[in-house]
């Protein structure tokens, strides 16, 4: 199958990989203002001071968010049940993420250094999806978080395409299975986030590679930028620079994201996201995302992975998403 027809193919596909989840030395932690400290599994966490979480640990009423945020359209949420879970601390599933934007681009990738970086007990169950021979396709995204269940933050997922657990890997016809179901399967490599409360809710509680640094998002008259900050020197790193894209489409749609991993104790899991979009468009212009690497230790990483074209840019400067806390894998795969 060659290039055009694979990026053609690839073109059906693709909200992001990772959904959202849960955020930079000190100076990287998000501003909002005071802070206070709270005990998360152990963890002394700085909040926001007054902010959702410091006054309801992920289960504010709805009343509470449309009396703050009147211009929200709350009716998705409506239809969801929150429910107490434990997931290393007490917690509530699904977390809502009311007010949102994101930024994905979708790569191809070197095939052995995707698998090369997967642990075996996953690779077992799923694998990279590969487009053409010796490669496999890696998804970049962008959150701009602006009002959740966890305050605000920003967060940028790197990602590798799979199939979905104890489903077959066909390739291409996977990526079509998966863009007609709605339902995208992916493994995450890296998760920076720039608030230690997101940090440390998604180590913990997700099974998630996040570490904290700095994340700067610039929203433009005609580009949307994200800087990536290196953990151990400060300086920016990567940066992600995307267009605005026009003819958004304001059809509300729900995608399912989710991801395989390890928890702590090594065993199989799942987590998984629903996003309803509500302004989105995609391009396949190279022109439309520039990617420009550094010398700090995440541009290092992603040079490993040896990206090739950008087949997919998906511009959502709107959506709402939930999500849900882990499970057994073993629970899919019965299904």
């Amino acid at each position: 199958m060659n290039i055009r027809h694979t990026a053609a193919i690839t073109g059906l596909l693709l909200s992001t990989i990772a959904g959202p989840s849960l955020a930079a030395d000190s100076a990287g932690q998000s501003g909002q203002g005071a802070h206070t400290v709270i005990d998360i599994a152990g963890h002394q966490v700085p909040v926001v001071a007054g902010g959702l979480y410091d006054r309801y640990r992920s289960n504010p009423p709805l009343s509470v968010i449309q009396a703050e945020a009147p211009g929200l359209d709350l009716s998705w949420f409506k239809e969801l049940k929150k429910v107490k879970v434990d997931i290393g601390f007490e917690s509530y599933s699904p977390n809502f993420y009311y007010r949102n934007s994101r930024v994905t681009a979708i790569f191809t990738a070197d095939l052995a250094r995707l698998k090369e970086l997967m642990p075996a007990k996953v690779l077992e169950q799923v694998q990279p999806v590969q487009v053409w021979p010796g490669r496999g396709l890696v998804a970049l995204t962008a959150y701009a978080y602006d009002y959740c269940d966890n305050d605000s933050y920003n967060e940028v997922a790197l990602s590798i395409v799979t199939n979905r657990p104890g489903g077959s890997n066909l390739g291409p016809f996977t990526l079509i299975g998966q863009s007609m179901s709605k339902d995208f399967w992916g493994y995450v490599l890296k998760l920076p986030v720039n608030t230690e409360l997101a940090k440390v809710r998604g180590v913990v509680g997700y099974n998630l590679p996040k570490w904290l640094t700095g994340i700067d998002m610039k929203d433009g008259k005609d580009s949307v930028t994200f800087e990536i900050k290196d953990h151990e020197t400060g300086k920016t790193d990567v940066v992600l620079e995307t267009k605005k894209l026009d003819g958004l489409s304001e059809k509300a749609e729900l995608v399912t994201n989710s991801f395989t991993n390890l928890d702590a104790q090594g065993r199989l899991t799942y987590g998984h996201a629903v996003s309803r979009q509500l302004r989105h468009a995609s391009s396949s212009s190279a022109e439309a995302v520039k990617l420009t690497l550094g010398d700090g230790s995440l541009s290092g990483y992603i040079r490993s992975l040896k990206l090739g074209r950008m087949l997919k840019y998906e511009y959502v400067p709107e959506f709402q998403s939930a999500l849900y806390a882990p499970q057994p894998l073993q629970s899919i795969l019965k299904d």
